[in-house]
């Protein structure tokens, strides 16, 4: 799921117009979801840049969903998760310091106007002054970047291959960061992931098709994260679907150990003494 943030500057209604353009372009191409964040707390006090993402969501399916959730006391991780086996597109609202491609809506700027801040803001698409601002450009833009993928979202696309109807069992790998190996070592904070570009791409889809053409392997996915992952949060996953258990397991097994080994993903390490490449070492 490609996830593309709203986030409004100008103070006027230009942001919802804008939302609805943005919706209306993304169908065209696939299932959206939005995910609106609502900073008001319970005493009404307005919030207007939340810390961390989190607090009420209004939640729905966009243009062809059929409900809507308000005052649920999801977290907006929590309602991207929803989405994701669901949705080819998220479009957030309201949120700041989002890690995805964002639109800054600012009735008042000219197209494409940066300042302060923002200019240095690589998660920045583009400062847009009104809906006729949105283009192709736009949405090829968002599926450039890192798709946001779950566990879920990888075991429902397997799921979706034409060979599910011979499937008997779907074997999954979940990498997350672990704090420590020892318990005297210094706690891991997080880890940042940088991939070769084009190169790490192109050997993922590779390794994903040799895996394929086993035996009784019917579909397989395979999803690293990049930039920062922090303690506790998952960093790569590995689904296969096969016939029987015996080659689903076995694929797993090879599918994340030749991840590691082929595909050029360079790791740093950050603990609260020290930080450091780890292929450096």
């Amino acid at each position: 799921m490609h996830v593309l943030g709203i986030r409004n500057r100008g103070g006027d209604g230009t942001v919802e117009q804008v939302v609805d353009r943005v919706v209306d372009q993304l169908a065209q191409r696939g299932r959206v979801g939005v995910v609106r964040y609502d900073a008001t707390i319970a005493d009404g006090t307005h919030v207007h840049e939340p810390a961390t993402i989190g607090g009420d969501v209004t939640y729905d399916l966009g243009a062809d969903g059929d409900w809507t959730a308000t005052g649920t006391g999801m977290s907006v991780e929590d309602a991207l998760n929803r989405l994701a086996p669901e949705c080819t597109y998220a479009v957030v609202v309201g949120v700041q310091n989002l890690q995805y491609p964002t639109l800054v809506v600012d009735a008042g700027s000219s197209p494409d106007a940066t300042d302060g801040e923002e200019a240095d803001d690589d998660t920045l698409l583009a400062t847009v002054s009104s809906p006729h601002d949105i283009d192709d450009d736009v949405v090829d833009a968002i599926e450039e970047a890192e798709p946001y993928e779950t566990l879920e979202s990888l075991v429902a696309r397997v799921k979706q291959s034409p060979s599910a109807d011979l499937a008997g069992a779907i074997a999954t790998f979940t990498g997350r960061v672990r704090a420590k190996d020892d318990e005297d070592d210094a706690p891991t904070q997080y880890l940042e992931f940088e991939k070769y570009e084009g190169v790490a791409d192109e050997r993922m889809a590779s390794l994903e098709a040799e895996l394929e053409e086993r035996d009784g392997v019917l579909a397989v996915e395979l999803f690293h994260r990049t930039g920062v992952v922090e303690d506790g949060e998952d960093i790569v996953f590995v689904v296969v679907l096969a016939g029987h258990r015996t080659e689903a397991f076995r694929t797993v097994e090879d599918g994340i150990n030749r991840l590691k080994d082929e595909v050029p993903l360079f790791k740093k390490e950050v603990t609260v003494e020290d930080e450091f490449w780890v292929h450096e070492r």
